[in-house]
């Protein structure tokens, strides 16, 4: 299948991410749910590419999923936007973490995120091969667009870093869903839990369920959902991937009462409201300074 093509049948393209672990679990019986699904997920993320879409099967019908390619002109975009949010000097500081990370965090990251893919592929069989799937460099494609279209979903879960235009996030009847890693409005935008804990804000270290509107991370909030973790030895990707994947069961809990129409979404007026950007080395230092002595 080639980028931009989408079948019901064959996902060859994409067998090299969906093999990561799925002969862990062997295909199982699938109901057809009266909930239909649908999830944008980047193809270089094991866990909401592979273990979100076995979840998401498990209780309703997966009506179909994006896969995104990143271009190296997307992370330039990126880059440009975090240049003009802090500046130069900043941004250098943006970039010596990201080696920082590389260096001294990755390895450890990618070894939980695999004994956690392989604790959820052992609990949810692998989603149907009539399933199907588009992969795509944007979501806001005229293709993204008529495919979604197309398999008619109630709900959309974007587990994305594109702002997702409105002609694609209005598609779905029971309107489409970010699991924001932070809480909001205190945290929106970017790395949420990263700024919470590197504020010493441990009350808002946690993952927010809402409803996408024209905003960044400013629809109405649907559900706050925190885990356990150790500040002092795991990162900010690990904890923000705990909000999510450590909070499945009531996650489906609560995407079952969105489109039964029992969910009321929060009461947020009054509170700060305030947007973020990427992790700064400086500041990832200081947190685990104060962590160790906390």
């Amino acid at each position: 299948m080639s980028e931009g093509s989408w079948t019901t049948s064959n996902r060859q393209s994409n067998a090299r991410v969906v093999d990561l672990r799925c002969d862990i679990f062997k295909p199982g019986a699938f109901c057809d749910f009266a909930m239909r699904t649908f999830l944008i997920c980047h193809e270089d993320d094991p866990l909401n590419r592979v273990a979100m879409p076995r979840w998401l099967a498990s209780f309703s019908t997966l009506a179909g999923t994006i896969v995104l390619r990143d271009t190296s002109e997307h992370k330039r975009r990126r880059i440009k936007r975090e240049m003009k949010r802090v500046g130069g000097w900043r941004l250098l500081d943006v970039f010596a973490f990201r080696f920082y990370y590389a260096m001294f965090l990755a390895a450890t990251d990618r070894q939980w995120e695999q004994a956690k893919l392989e604790t959820l592929c052992r609990r949810y069989p692998p989603f149907p091969e009539s399933s199907p799937v588009l992969v795509s460099p944007s979501p806001n494609t005229a293709e993204c667009r008529e495919f979604i279209k197309s398999v008619a979903p109630d709900l959309m879960i974007a587990r994305s870093k594109f702002m997702l235009k409105e002609e694609i996030f209005t598609i779905p009847s029971r309107g489409t869903f970010v699991m924001h890693p932070g809480i909001c409005p205190e945290y929106r935008n970017s790395h949420g839990c990263f700024w919470a804990l590197a504020n010493d804000d441990l009350d808002r270290v946690g993952m927010t369920l809402l409803r996408i509107d024209r905003g960044v991370d400013t629809g109405p909030v649907f559900g706050y959902y925190r885990c356990d973790y150790d500040e002092r030895k795991e990162s900010h990707v690990v904890i923000q991937a705990r909000t999510v994947f450590d909070n499945l069961d009531v996650l489906q809990e609560k995407l079952t009462e969105i489109y039964d129409g029992r969910a009321v979404p929060i009461d947020v007026n009054g509170r700060k409201s305030a947007a973020w950007g990427q992790p700064w080395l400086t500041k990832y230092l200081s947190w685990k300074r104060a962590a160790r002595q906390r």
